[in-house]
């Protein structure tokens, strides 16, 4: 049995504001065809306005009129605010010169977001206008409609125009490998042939870095082992720990020669050096006296225990008579790195990767001389001239004698002076956009006390 069909009734608005008004039944004589609830709805509800030619009195009119007024000076309103939005969009769009001619658009839902925009747009602007607006070719975007929703999200461009890029499923399986724990202890490039050994993928290792860069894939690689400790030891005073190393140079046609420094843990400098090209146990201990002998009268090398700790590796340079004797004689004590204590003997390895790369690789080594030369060049600079960053401006030899104090204060007020003259020289220039006359708004503002 079919249901009944319900009816919505609908009545004039005028009668509902009658009723309202009157508070009475238009049809009180008789036998009223309106629901008795409704009536009562109405009685007890005023009727939502209505914007209708169709009125009967002049009060009717103005209200709508009113009423329309109001609605368009919010239409208005809405509309410049929106206008103005667009614009400023539209300004950064063009500042930014993004353009979508050498960039590609890969996702496919960024695609059809795209799309949809568009096509939304296009039913206010002409299509074309739209295009030229983001930067997008006709024939680009006419391609993307026509593509079937495929597997070309990740293809940089149509498969039949680049034959030779790898696939979608050797993507996967790279990705997969690259990611996988199984092969964590598999280097990147060793990846690349053991793939093909295994026959899951047959692309270069730049194919594989440029699949890592463009899908940030990340080798799952965790350290759990601890880290090396970043910072050695350091001194609290002048002369406290010494460091001692030696470093190979080879001159042009391949003689090694030795390079032999020690230096002073607390202000880098280089107290004192060698270039051989003999490889002597006993310049270890020849550079320890040297060192001793520049120390002041004061110092306190006699008093015991040794004040002075020298650093070291494990060279045969530094384990043997010559050096035991020295070390005895002057009351110094012998640190073996990486085996005494946990730090290295990274400060004065640090101090010869810098000379061999600032200076010595950039000269012609063909003799001892040159190298002589260079290497008395360098450190005489890295004592006396450059200033190290961690001493606020001072030099090692300042550091070690304790004669720069003054130099970060001095250094400070020289740049609050340069920033000041600075300042000053800048507010007496002008441009052609600025006022000829008037007062200077960032001078009354920076002059505030």
């Amino acid at each position: 049995m079919a249901a009944a069909v319900r009816f919505q009734r609908a009545y004039d608005h005028r009668l509902k504001l009658k009723v309202f008004q009157s508070g009475l039944d238009p049809k009180a004589g008789g036998q009223s065809p309106i629901p008795r609830s409704t009536l009562a709805t109405w009685k007890s509800r005023p009727p939502k306005p209505v914007v209708s030619l169709l009125t009967d009195t002049q009060t009717a009119i103005e209200a709508q009129r009113d009423a329309l007024l109001i609605e368009n000076r919010r239409l208005r309103s809405r509309l410049a605010a929106m206008r103005s939005l667009v614009m400023l969009l539209l300004t950064v769009l063009r500042l930014s010169r993004f353009t979508f001619e050498g960039i590609r658009l890969p996702d496919r839902r960024g695609k059809k977001r795209l799309i949809r925009s568009v096509q939304r747009a296009s039913k206010s602007f002409t299509l074309a206008s739209l295009l030229r607006l983001i930067g997008l070719s006709s024939s680009r975007y006419y391609d993307w409609i026509n593509t079937k929703p495929c597997e070309l999200t990740d293809v940089s461009s149509c498969p039949r125009a680049h034959p030779t890029q790898v696939t979608s499923d050797e993507q996967a399986a790279i990705g997969k490998l690259l990611q996988d724990p199984k092969y964590s202890h598999v280097p990147t490039g060793t990846l690349v042939n053991l793939a093909q050994r295994l026959k899951l993928a047959y692309a270069s290792a730049s194919t594989w870095y440029r699949l890592m860069r463009l899908h940030h894939w990340r080798r799952p690689r965790k350290r759990i082992h601890p880290a090396a400790p970043r910072i050695g030891v350091r001194a609290s005073r002048a002369n406290e720990i010494w460091h001692v190393d030696t470093s190979v140079v080879k001159l042009l046609d391949g003689t090694r020669v030795y390079l032999q420094a020690v230096m002073d843990n607390f202000s880098r400098k280089i107290l004192t050096y060698r270039v051989s090209d003999k490889y002597e146990p006993t310049a270890t201990a020849t550079l320890l006296e040297e060192a001793v002998s520049c120390l002041p009268p004061n110092s306190e090398t006699s008093a015991a225990p040794p004040s002075i700790s020298v650093y070291c590796d494990g060279g045969v340079e530094n384990f043997n008579d010559s050096v035991d004797q020295t070390l005895t004689r002057f009351r110094l004590q012998r640190v073996h790195a990486q085996v005494d204590v946990d730090f290295s003997n990274s400060l004065i390895e640090a101090f010869w990767r810098s000379t061999k790369h600032n200076c010595l690789f950039q000269q012609k080594l063909d003799s001892l001389a040159s190298l002589s030369k260079w290497t008395d060049f360098y450190i005489h600079e890295h004592n006396e001239v450059m200033p190290h960053s961690a001493f606020k401006g001072q030099t090692p030899n300042e550091m070690f004698f304790g004669t720069g104090k003054s130099v970060e204060a001095d250094l400070k007020q020289a740049r609050v002076a340069a920033r000041q003259a600075r300042i000053e020289f800048n507010r007496e220039r002008s441009c052609t956009a600025c006022p000829k006359t008037g007062p200077d708004l960032h001078k009354i503002q920076l002059d505030k006390p």
